[in-house]
């Protein structure tokens, strides 16, 4: 037996797949659970509200543009994204369930870090789309059409999929012979793979990769895209039409804002200073479903075409059922 065979045969026989992680969450916080409580309300606040977001924009034809399937597809994320990550972690924590099957640990990965993934390059396109309206407002029509936009999210879906099943797939390559907690709230990449006891240079590698496909390039094309938004702007005589085309980007500016800020800030304290792992738990996790919640109550209220649009299935609920009322009373009144 050579060399190489040998070395195969004691990695086979030192190989370790372990059945369960255990998920540590807070440490020493004797009333960590009314946080949990209170992450099932805001869950709950981003389910109603991404739904009624994505009805809206369903029932309403007037909806039906490039723009809103962009709306669309950010809601679906969002509403996907928490439902990927809260009801388990409520499961968890709140009814100390902290073992978690090996399997079920990199699917709870991969979900929860797919959707942030279509999230931050959903925010890119909606970028794109406000950059064609105030640079090219007379092309903006034959530039921004359904079909390129279904192309666009449909290569964005397929792209992070790929990315994200060979992330997460690397995992299984890694032995995992000491400690088993995850010092995290939900089966997050590093502390995963940070546990194995062989080479996990390819699952670093990996993990920067995705932080800059994931992160920084979304940002660094959001900025550019609003420094040329800016230099149109500017470009523009009149200070009333000005502000008319700066006012169509405060929702999509909100969105960056109360997605990118936290993530960044977060990692930027971790890099420069040392942050406790509570703290850090409780920054990942309001990162994680905070803009969810409040993204589609931003796009209700900053947004007057969905609220026209509220307004006008409102009314339309209101006749059909003042219609449907009078029918039934004329019927009872023919019978008797």
């Amino acid at each position: 037996m050579g060399p190489e065979e040998k070395a195969a045969t004691i990695f086979n026989s030192t190989f370790i797949r372990p059945a369960n992680f255990y998920l540590s969450g807070f440490s020493g916080i004797p009333h960590a659970k009314y946080y949990y409580v209170f992450l099932c309300f805001v869950y709950i606040v981003s389910v109603l509200g991404n739904g009624f977001l994505l009805l809206v924009i369903y029932l309403d034809k007037t909806l039906h543009s490039p723009k809103y399937m962009i709306v669309f597809n950010l809601a679906l994320a969002d509403l996907c994204g928490n439902t990927a990550l809260v009801p388990k972690l409520l499961d968890t924590f709140l009814f100390d369930r902290r073992f978690i099957v090996y399997e079920a640990c990199l699917s709870f990965m991969f979900f929860v870090l797919f959707f942030s993934s279509i999230q931050s390059w959903t925010l890119v396109t909606m970028s794109y789309d406000r950059l064609i309206a105030i640079c090219f407002p007379l092309r903006y029509h034959s530039i921004v059409t359904k079909p390129a936009i279904v192309a666009m999210l449909l290569f964005m879906w397929v792209f992070l999929v790929i990315l994200l099943t060979y992330t997460v797939k690397l995992i299984d390559r890694l032995s995992f012979c000491r400690s088993l907690v995850i010092n995290s709230f939900f089966c997050d990449h590093a502390p995963v793979y940070r546990l194995a006891c062989n080479d996990t240079s390819l699952n670093n590698i990996m993990a920067y990769v995705a932080f800059i496909v994931v992160l920084c390039i979304p940002l660094v094309l959001i900025v550019l895209t609003y420094v040329w938004i800016s230099i149109a702007l500017s470009r523009i005589a009149s200070g009333k039409e000005r502000l008319k085309a700066s006012k169509t980007c405060t929702s999509h500016l909100i969105l960056v804002a109360m997605f990118f800020l936290p993530i960044v800030g977060t990692n930027i304290a971790a890099v420069s200073s040392y942050i406790h792992p509570n703290a850090r738990i409780v920054n990942s996790s309001l990162t994680q479903i905070i803009p969810s919640s409040l993204n589609p109550i931003v796009y209700s209220l900053k947004t007057e075409e969905v609220l026209n649009s509220i307004k006008k299935l409102y009314k339309r609920n209101r006749i059909s059922n003042t219609t449907t009322k009078r029918k039934v009373l004329i019927t009872v009144a023919l019978t008797h």
